[in-house]
């Protein structure tokens, strides 16, 4: 039992300092929202209101774990949020960005340390290293306005591993000289330690991940806590390779971005861990540091504190002006980079504990360090969250209004096995901004085994409920009863108005069947709807390459829009290439969209028109591949005899590929509303 002693400052019971902490991350943001602060103000000043200079109910080493779980877990989604074909589009502005937030603050902090303050070189530049590292603490707001992926963003996300790194390795240094092996033998050992550590975690890792996700699609649990292991054994390589493990948290972010898909539950579950609990338990800690009682300490602590801060947010600023100059950038995407770029904590915080330790700066600093931190932060997230919310309101006004025609999806569920590869599906290509469910059906015959198989069916059905409910995506299960399974599917569609079917194929094909089979050749002859009909023996998030085969003409169809943004959402989360295969005109008219407009594709043109000789194209496919054919119903605009023995021939040749057939939408006549289903 508790009795009233464990409750005298500061705390010592976990479980009671647990609840404290817990009360602090539910409470602090919403109080202080209603006073229009950020609630990653609120965490920081309840933790210090909490901390040991405050009430003192906890100490620092109480959250010491979490707080640094936090800090990795936030930069790791960071590196898995970031855009990489912009990254690599943009990465010359990376660059830019990431030289003018070193070098800036870095040269004025050397200068104001040894001529302001008295420091000498050594001092001078190890102090000059606080102000040009900064923490990406701000990070949730951007991603909470749907603005992660934003080209400013990104420049913003690479130039802070740029200016991180050199920051870093000049305390490394700064360290090895005060310590006296700043030799030869130094620089080999961080030159190949830091090229292993590059190499094991952009080569090795992925590697690993895409065999241990291809293995284990349907391991949930397994995939989580995989996902954690990499993270924290990154940053343990990056600790042994000689910089901060929050470069190796980065880099695993990095090198997991294209196999976990942005809609799928792994990264539900990543994201809600991470904001719900991880990284408000590092704001607390940064809290935790804030020491109020250095305003009162005499005016050389003012004189040094304020001297610090004032070096430090003009030294960012003048990066980020110096970036929105140059690349032409808005007030509010400047202030996007600033509010980013600007506060400071982690390496910080690095930096001056080392240099305490060493003896190059002194208690002045130390406190100063904590004034600055807090400033920093407190200006960084009221910058952010409103240039957040004007640049998401300025993003929302570009984007082209969303057609009359909700979107709506039905999935038709038969075979357990392919169940959770369909919703992925899915839910992969439903639009972020629609509000419609997704629809999952199974249809059982009106035969004397139809009660036993609609038991059946409503278990597979919950199952499919369930999955797609961790994706955050409202699901309605529906049943049907039915003398034909095909007339059930069309039946259902008309009925709910579905813009898309994702119904699955089980690859075979008989000698009396004109295309898939009876269900599925009634299903595209009788429907309008865009269908794509799959078999996929991997997990969408493994694949290597995608390969689009086109028909000629396929960019005059009523649906090409639509399959067109459909294969862009699936090729944004899963391979960052596409290879295009198809008339020059159509390759023409399809790369342009794809490439012009956000968010882009990077794509790779292969004219293809001997359609005859179409297995031509097997030797284009590997087995980790995705092959996408664009097909046509009969009497369409992009129709051609030769489409009709294409699903024969994939059923044949090429039974170790996974593959998904398009039928864009059509627009059908009134008597063809009238006459069949």
């Amino acid at each position: 039992m508790f009795s009233f002693s464990e409750f005298t400052r500061p705390l010592t019971d976990p479980v009671i300092i647990l609840s404290l902490i817990v009360v602090v991350i539910l409470v602090a943001p919403l109080v202080l929202s209603r006073f229009k602060v950020p609630g990653i103000i609120g965490l920081i000043l309840a933790g210090a209101l909490v901390g040991p200079k405050g009430l003192n109910l906890i100490q620092g080493t109480d959250t010491t774990l979490f707080s640094t779980v936090g800090l990795l877990y936030l930069m790791f989604l960071a590196g898995l949020e970031i855009d990489l074909i912009d990254f690599r589009k943009n990465q010359r502005k990376s660059i830019v960005f990431g030289a003018f937030t070193f070098l800036i603050p870095q040269t004025i902090g050397t200068l104001v340390g040894y001529y302001g303050l008295g420091f000498n070189w050594a001092s001078s530049v190890l102090l000059a290293s606080m102000f040009a590292s900064h923490t990406l603490l701000t990070y949730p707001i951007v991603s909470r306005f749907g603005i992660a992926r934003h080209e400013v963003v990104t420049i913003t996300v690479g130039g802070t591993i740029i200016t991180d790194t050199l920051a870093l390795l000049v305390l490394a240094v700064i360290a090895g000289a005060a310590e006296g092996e700043l030799n030869m033998l130094f620089w080999v050992k961080l030159i190949v330690s830091l090229g292993i550590f590059m190499g094991l975690v952009l080569v090795v890792i992925p590697w690993i991940a895409r065999w241990f996700f291809r293995n284990l699609a349907s391991e949930s649990i397994s995939q989580y806590l995989f996902v954690l292991a990499v993270v924290f054994f990154s940053a343990m390589l990056a600790r042994l390779a000689g910089v901060e493990p929050i470069i190796g948290a980065f880099m695993a972010g990095l090198a997991l971005n294209r196999l976990i898909p942005h809609s799928s539950p792994l990264m539900n579950r990543l994201e809600f861990i991470g904001q719900a609990l991880f990284i408000p338990f590092f704001l607390i800690g940064v809290g935790l540091l804030v020491d109020l009682r250095v305003f009162f300490m005499g005016s050389q602590a003012l004189i040094v504190a304020g001297t610090m801060t004032v070096v430090a947010l003009f030294g960012k600023w003048s990066a980020a002006w110096a970036t929105q100059r140059i690349f032409g950038y808005s007030v509010p995407e400047r202030n996007i980079i600033f509010g980013l770029s600007n506060s400071q904590a982690a390496a910080t915080l690095a930096a001056v504990l080392v240099g305490y330790r060493l003896g190059l700066l002194n208690e002045s600093v130390l406190n100063g360090t904590i004034v600055m931190i807090l400033i920093t932060c407190l200006i960084s997230s009221f910058v952010t969250e409103a240039a957040a919310r004007r640049l998401a309101t300025t993003e929302a006004e570009r984007t082209p209004p969303t057609p009359e025609k909700s979107e709506r999806i039905l999935v038709p569920i038969a075979n357990p096995e392919t169940l959770d590869q369909l919703v992925d599906l899915a839910v992969m290509i439903k639009q972020p901004a629609s509000a419609e469910p997704l629809y999952l059906l199974s249809v059982v015959l009106d035969n004397s085994e139809a009660a036993e198989r609609l038991v059946t069916a409503r278990k597979l059905l919950e199952k499919g409920r369930q999955h797609a409910a961790a994706t955050e995506n409202g699901v309605q299960a529906l049943h049907r009863v039915d003398f034909n399974v095909a007339s059930g599917i069309i039946r259902t569609a008309k009925e709910l108005l579905v813009t898309q079917i994702v119904i699955g194929w089980n690859g075979r094909v008989s000698a009396t069947e004109r295309l898939f089979g009876s269900v599925l050749d009634n299903v595209v002859q009788k429907t309008s709807q865009m269908i794509l009909v799959t078999k996929l023996l991997r997990p969408l998030n493994t694949v290597r390459k995608m390969v689009v085969v086109v028909p000629p003409d396929a960019e005059w169809e009523p649906g090409f829009v639509a399959w067109v943004e459909t294969l862009r959402t699936i090729c944004r989360q899963t391979v960052g290439k596409v290879h295009l295969f198809g008339t020059e005109s159509s390759l023409k008219v399809i790369d342009n969209r794809l490439r012009e407009e956000k968010p882009s594709v990077d794509t790779v043109l292969r004219p293809f028109d001997d359609w005859e000789n179409f297995l031509i194209l097997a030797r284009e496919v590997g087995v980790e591949d995705l092959l996408i054919l664009v097909n046509a119903r009969a009497r369409t605009l992009s129709y051609h005899d030769y489409l009709d023995r294409l699903p024969r021939l994939l059923s044949q040749y090429f039974e170790e590929n996974s593959f998904i057939i398009f039928y864009p939408e059509q627009q059908r006549n009134t008597a063809d509303e009238l006459t069949g289903y």
